[in-house]
C-alpha cells in the first residue's frame, strides 16, 4: 500500500495545472487555484526532495536538502523587476540539490525540472564563472588523467548529453570535435530530456533519478574541482 507521505509520482493534474498557468497567468487566477498548486505541484516536489535527501547526501554531505521553497524547491512566482515579460507566474518548476552558501551558482548542482510538456533532469553549473570554465579548458589542454577518465565515462553512458551556451569564436581549432564539445562552453551541464511518460506519474521516477544521479557522481566531483 502506498504511503501518501512518500513520493509516488506526479498526478496528470500536475501537467494540466502547469498548462493552465500559461493560459491564465495572473495572481487572481492563482489565488483561486492555490489548493491545486499545493496538491499537485508543491507537495509532490516536497515528497520527492524528502525521499531523495539521504541519497543526495551520500554524494555530497554539504548539499541543501530541506524540502522548502528557495532551498531546494523553486518559487512559482517570477521575478519581473528586470524582465520584459511581466507575467507573474512560472509554468516551469524545479528542484535543485546544491551546496549551501552564497556562491553556490559557481558550483555544480543536481536538478529536476517539470514543464507543461517535457521534463528533464541532470547536473551541472547554474552559472559558472569565467575562472571556473578556464580551469576546465586548462584540464583539457593538459589532457589530465581525470579529464580523460571523464571523457571515457561520458562515452560509455547513454542517458545524458552535454549542453550549455557556447562561444561563437573558436578558441583552439586543433581540438577534436569531442574536445570542442566541452572546450567551447560558457556554461556546462549534463541533461536527460524526457517527454511526458508513465514514469513521471509513478514511483519509477524516483528510481530513475537515483540511478542516473549516481551515474553522474564522478562528473559532479570532477566539476567541483574546477570551481575557481
Amino acid at each position: 500500500m502506498n504511503n501518501k507521505n512518500e513520493f509516488n509520482g506526479f498526478n496528470p493534474e500536475t501537467v494540466k495545472f502547469l498548462k493552465d498557468i500559461k493560459s491564465n497567468n495572473d495572481k487572481k487566477w492563482f489565488e483561486g487555484h492555490k489548493q491545486d498548486y499545493q496538491q499537485y505541484l508543491l507537495k509532490p516536489l516536497q515528497r520527492l526532495v524528502i525521499d531523495m535527501s539521504e541519497f543526495m547526501l551520500s554524494i555530497d554531505p554539504d548539499f541543501e536538502v530541506r524540502p522548502a521553497i528557495n532551498k531546494t524547491i523553486s518559487t512559482i512566482y517570477r521575478d519581473t523587476r528586470f524582465a520584459k515579460d511581466k507575467s507573474p507566474l512560472k509554468s516551469t518548476m524545479w528542484i535543485t540539490f546544491k551546496r549551501q552558501g552564497k556562491d553556490w551558482k559557481d558550483a555544480p548542482c543536481y536538478f529536476f525540472e517539470i514543464t507543461p510538456e517535457p521534463y528533464r533532469y541532470g547536473m551541472g553549473f547554474y552559472s559558472a564563472s569565467n575562472g571556473t570554465m578556464e580551469k576546465l579548458r586548462n584540464a583539457i589542454d593538459a589532457k589530465s588523467k581525470k579529464f580523460l577518465n571523464i571523457i571515457s565515462l561520458y562515452k560509455k553512458q547513454q542517458n545524458f548529453i552535454i549542453d550549455g551556451e557556447k562561444y561563437k569564436r573558436i578558441f583552439d581549432k586543433n581540438k577534436s570535435e569531442e574536445e570542442q564539445n566541452w572546450y567551447q562552453r560558457k556554461n556546462l551541464y549534463f541533461v536527460c530530456n524526457k517527454t511526458i511518460d508513465k514514469h513521471l506519474f509513478s514511483k519509477k521516477l524516483l528510481d530513475d533519478l537515483m540511478l542516473t544521479f549516481k551515474q553522474l557522481s564522478p562528473f559532479y566531483h570532477f566539476l567541483r574541482e574546477m570551481r575557481s
